[in-house]
């Protein structure tokens, strides 16, 4: 048991750094120049004379919240903060791996990493799609029950059609993930966003397409070393 959670742990550190890594450079080459654009955006909105009141206000209640600061700091966090996210998504993904009971390999572990896309990724941004600075959003509270609860019921889904073979499974599998759909996304204030709609469509699709790196490398490394330490054990 221990040299089972013990390696456990192993791959989901390599796993981790490693997709954190391949992460952050996509974040690094595609999303942060991205967002640096939308954030002049919104300052200029913000710097508005419709906004004079607002600026005033949050003066009244103090300065801004931390940031980091622009250039290495920023960068730093950021690997540092996809690295920790590398780490837990590998825990999670090679905990659900071993519950299944068979050793996987880099192609099953690549099919992991797909639905992991799916579940936290891809059906989530079908109503909730990443939104940059400057852009209205729901409440937060909303938005955070809605992605669980979408998150929960895709995998719920994915692993019925995944593990069953009966059509009225698969039937049901769907309506599963279709239910938060279906009920609706919490919707965003009618109001005007500060960001063009190019750049807002940029940003979801490079978000996307690193979203979709990173889960691919994290599947792929997890599965083969998964089976590598297996090997290693029994040999």
């Amino acid at each position: 048991m221990m040299d089972h959670l013990r390696r456990l742990l192993a791959v989901a550190l390599f796993a981790g750094i490693l997709a954190g890594a391949v992460a952050s450079l996509g974040h690094q080459w595609n999303t942060v120049p991205t967002i640096l654009v939308a954030e002049t955006y919104e300052h200029q909105d913000s710097a508005a004379p419709g906004h004079a009141d607002h600026a005033a206000e949050a003066h009244e209640h103090g300065a801004e919240a931390w940031a980091p600061e622009d250039g290495l700091e920023r960068t730093l966090y950021t690997v540092l903060a996809d690295m920790l996210t590398g780490i837990a998504y590998a825990l999670l993904l090679g905990a659900a791996m071993s519950l299944r009971g068979a050793v996987a390999d880099w192609r099953q572990g690549l099919l992991w990493g797909l639905a992991g896309f799916a579940v936290f990724t891809l059906a989530p941004s079908i109503g909730l799609p990443p939104k940059l600075p400057g852009t209205p959003v729901a409440e937060l509270a909303d938005r955070q029950v809605w992605w669980v609860a979408t998150a929960l019921l895709t995998a719920g889904g994915l692993a019925l059609i995944a593990f069953t073979r009966r059509l009225p499974w698969a039937v049901l599998a769907v309506i599963v993930i279709a239910l938060p759909h279906l009920w609706g996304a919490p919707a965003a204030p009618a109001e005007a966003s500060a960001v063009p709609d190019a750049l807002t469509q940029r940003f979801i699709a490079g978000v996307t397409a690193v979203s979709l790196l990173f889960w691919a490398t994290l599947g792929l490394a997890t599965g083969w070393l998964q089976a590598r330490l297996s090997r290693a054990s029994h040999g």
